[in-house]
């Protein structure tokens, strides 16, 4: 059977049965179906976590949070500037630009008598500040950010769902519409997507608009069927969150798929000619068109954030980072903001963080690096074990690993948070690879997604509100218990 052939869907996999009518699913909600009737399920899930995660957010419902940064960098174009034209309103994470030296300012200082001289700026990559923006004109820079950044945040399960859905229209996926629907709420509540949706500071914000951008990429990029709107998606991504470049692999490998001629590889060949043989098949033309169009709005967004960056640091590649005022400062001049040095800490945190216990009060405590991915949600350890591998699966990883690998390679390990906040770079992935492993979910899956809702919704409640349940350590240099 070829590579091709593995992917066309079946019957069985995509007619409806009474377990879907059970779930909510009728044949109204099918592809052939309207538009409207299509988006209801996904309005639904929208709804119910929109709710979900305002009242999770509880008093803080209507404040401003302390670094709203998107905030100030909207009202400063909305101003007519790139800077702040001003000195910052707080100590976390902004980046000051000498413009006579052309370098950093002198570290931790917050105010310069010179303002013209000494310019402060938002580093952090633009578009979550386009996505605010309308709402800082309407309401002003004090608006309730923490709600606004919750309700843009579920939009990454109610899209989330229909990747989900579309795996298992296309015959990739075996799973029922009640699976989809478990596997969609056990990201949106049982992942580290609930502490960042909740939370609408700076860094939470920017993963709260990337994962719905996620979604939507790996929705557009499935068959490399709508190549110009999956690399919008992924532009966008990358101007809110660059370390997701990589995932363009994804689509990488649906073009080339789709642009192969008839062709069988030798199921008994070495791995490599067999990667061979499915590449000398490849239609050139076909795959050169979708690249193009792919590649289209990526170049143009990325022509226009190097355009912001010159006319900011008077370098196209700088975002800013480079001059954060921040105390390890001289770790980034070492070793800059990614290198191989940063690995082992990092991959420390990502597999082995592990909560810390004891006989006192509060018989629990979390290190300020988080735990590990697979404690704040044990099921995706499912993804390691597929039934069968499929294309779809092999192109899903090509595109998580790098991405997991880059984020290893960062000059921090997503300092402070509940767990590995990194891994929203990719996850929506891994929980499409969840969905093609073809493996029950039986009892065990349950188990493992009551424990994931249960830890992930203490880190949604207790994370920056019950102090006494994080280590205190302001160094980053404590990861696990102390003995």
């Amino acid at each position: 059977m070829s590579a091709d052939e593995a992917e066309e869907p079946s019957e069985e996999h995509v007619e409806s049965t009474d377990e879907d009518v059970a779930a909510g699913a009728t044949e109204s909600d099918g592809p052939d179906a309207p538009r409207w009737h299509r988006a209801r399920v996904p309005a639904a899930i929208w709804l119910i976590c929109a709710v979900v995660y305002c009242a999770t957010l509880g008093p803080r419902l209507t404040e401003t949070s302390a670094d709203n940064h998107y905030s100030h960098l909207a009202n400063s174009w909305l101003e007519g500037r790139l800077d702040l034209g001003r000195d910052p309103p707080g100590t976390n994470d902004w980046a000051c630009f000498d413009t006579e030296e052309h370098l950093e300012c002198p570290n931790n200082r917050w105010s310069f008598p010179d303002k013209e001289r000494y310019r402060w700026y938002v580093s952090f990559p633009p578009f979550p500040a386009v996505v605010i923006a309308p709402a800082v004109a309407v309401l002003g820079i004090d608006m309730p950010d923490r709600l606004f950044w919750a309700l843009i945040a579920a939009f990454g399960p109610a899209f989330l769902y229909m990747l989900l859905r579309r795996l298992r229209e296309s015959g990739r996926s075996q799973r029922r519409v009640r699976e989809d629907l478990a596997l969609t709420f056990l990201f949106a509540f049982g992942s580290v997507f609930y502490f960042v949706a909740v939370q609408g500071t700076v860094w939470f914000a920017a993963q709260s608009v990337a994962v719905p951008l996620i979604a939507l990429y790996v929705y557009f990029a499935l068959d490399a069927r709508h190549p110009i709107w999956a690399g919008l998606m992924l532009g966008l991504c990358f101007l809110t969150r660059p370390t997701t470049a990589f995932l363009c692999l994804f689509f990488a490998i649906e073009a080339l798929r789709v642009s192969r001629a008839d062709g069988d590889v030798d199921a008994e060949a070495p791995w490599w000619r067999r990667a061979f043989q499915w590449v000398r098949t490849v239609n050139i033309r076909p795959a050169a068109k979708r690249a193009a169009l792919f590649a289209a709005p990526i170049l143009l967004l990325g022509a226009l954030a190097m355009w912001f960056n010159a006319a900011r640091f008077e370098d196209p590649f700088e975002f800013g980072h480079s001059y954060l005022q921040i105390n390890w400062r001289s770790r980034i001049e070492r070793w800059g903001l990614f290198n191989y040095h940063f690995f082992g800490k990092n991959l420390a945190v990502f597999s082995g963080s592990m909560p810390w216990l004891s006989l006192e009060w509060p018989h629990l405590m979390i290190s300020r690096h988080g735990l590990a991915l697979w404690v704040t949600t044990p099921a995706i350890l499912l993804t390691l074990w597929p039934k069968r591998v499929s294309p779809t699966i092999v192109a899903l990883w090509a595109a998580v690993i790098p991405v997991a690998i880059l984020d290893l390679m960062y000059q921090n390990s997503g300092w402070i948070q509940f767990g590995y906040r990194f891994a929203l770079d990719y996850l929506i992935l891994v929980f499409a690879l969840m969905a093609l492993t073809r493996r029950r979910f039986g009892v065990g899956f349950a188990v493992l997604m009551a424990w994931s809702i249960a830890i992930n919704t203490f880190g949604a409640i207790t994370f920056d509100r019950a102090g006494a349940y994080y280590d205190g350590d302001n160094s980053q240099s404590t990861i696990f218990q102390p003995d």
